[in-house]
């Protein structure tokens, strides 16, 4: 077998068959599609269920969404240890240290775990457990 001999086996490659291209083509007009009724039209709507009553609208529905919902970056206690002893904790450094990827609406500190070095905090938000262990270790917690 040579390179000049290839070709490609029987039925292995078609045409792509072009409807509504005139009516020699067999497939004109209607465009195999027969006349009128659903199958002939060029879609059916989202969620239609030939006239039966749509899941989403047999769903019950409850409650609402916020749309004034501020989501805050959550960082605990734990994490602020890896800072040194008199570092002044922002959320632009906490995202520079990786600990956060974003400031999203802006950072709640929580007090999961403990903190021992003493540091000022500067965050939007601050649980009253997390406030008390931060001036407990001598630092201060400010709110921007």
């Amino acid at each position: 077998m040579e390179l000049h001999n290839l070709k490609p086996s029987e039925g292995s490659r078609q045409i792509r068959n072009r409807v509504g291209r005139g009516t020699s083509s067999g497939n004109g007009k209607t465009a195999g599609r027969g006349q009128k009724g659903q199958k002939a039209r060029s879609k059916v709507r989202l969620g239609f269920e030939g006239g039966q009553m749509p899941l989403f609208r047999r769903m019950p529905k409850r409650g609402f969404t916020n749309i004034n919902r501020k989501e805050y970056a959550l960082v605990s206690l734990d994490d602020l240890n890896r800072f040194d002893n008199g570092t002044e904790v922002t959320p632009e450094l906490l995202i520079e240290s990786g600990l956060l990827k974003k400031q999203k609406a802006g950072v709640k500190l929580l007090a999961n775990g403990e903190v021992t070095k003493k540091l000022t905090v500067k965050v939007s938000k601050a649980s009253m457990a997390a406030k008390k262990a931060v001036e407990a270790a001598g630092g201060k917690i400010e709110v921007i």
